[in-house]
């Protein structure tokens, strides 16, 4: 199967049963092969899931070897919201192919992902008219609240995790998005990561695998 976007694929070993997926989606400059790195710990752990890893539908504007969701050179939100969007209509077919490739539904699919990938997971998991089994977001924020709340259809739960010295995306964008979530209905947990910039530490990484194990069950 060749995917709408090009992607890293990690099969469970010695041919098991795939019974779930994953979907990675890296940061801003990033690729499918940066984020696949927390493969190699959750693999062991979720042996009937799959781990599918995309890159971004477009070239990096300030990176050429990485890629993005949306373009971040102009500050201005809705821009951002308008091109986060046209990466939704391509994230949405590539979960579409996952899910036909793999005889999948919803429920058994976890979205993830770093910063950008964050950002995009929140609004492909909540914006579907079924729900996901769990979005697990890493350092990111919701794009825009008022556009969210107007477009949500589900309560997928959602577990955020961020470093509370993040210098790229602001640790005060956890509190925010953990209130809003929870004024829409949405099960939410968070962990604010103690001495951690903007990346994924192995506290975070144990973290997000205990909450997709206890999911996946």
């Amino acid at each position: 199967m060749t995917f709408c976007l090009d992607t890293k694929v990690i099969k469970p070993e010695n041919n098991i049963d795939i019974k779930n997926a994953i979907i990675l989606l890296h940061g801003y400059g990033g690729d499918g092969n940066d984020i696949s790195m927390l493969t190699l710990n959750w693999k062991r752990f979720l042996p009937n899931t799959i781990f599918l890893c995309p890159n971004g539908h477009e070239k990096c504007s300030i990176n050429p070897t990485g890629f993005q969701w949306f373009d971040l050179t102009k500050d201005d939100t809705q821009y951002i919201l308008e091109e986060s969007k046209k990466a939704e209509i391509k994230l949405n077919q590539f979960i579409e192919e996952v899910k036909k490739e793999y005889n999948l539904k919803n429920e058994r699919i976890c979205l993830s992902g770093f910063s950008q990938g964050c950002m995009m997971s929140i609004n492909l998991g909540l914006t579907s008219k079924e729900k996901f089994n769990c979005i697990v977001g890493f350092s990111g924020k919701i794009i825009y609240q008022e556009d969210l709340k107007l477009r949500k259809k589900n309560s997928t739960d959602i577990l955020l995790i961020h470093g509370d010295t993040d210098e790229v995306v602001s640790s005060n964008y956890l509190l925010e998005a953990k209130d809003f979530l929870i004024r829409n209905s949405v099960n939410i947990e968070t962990y604010l990561i103690k001495n951690c910039g903007h990346h994924i530490p192995i506290e975070a990484s144990s973290i997000a695998l205990n909450y997709i194990q206890k999911k996946f069950l």
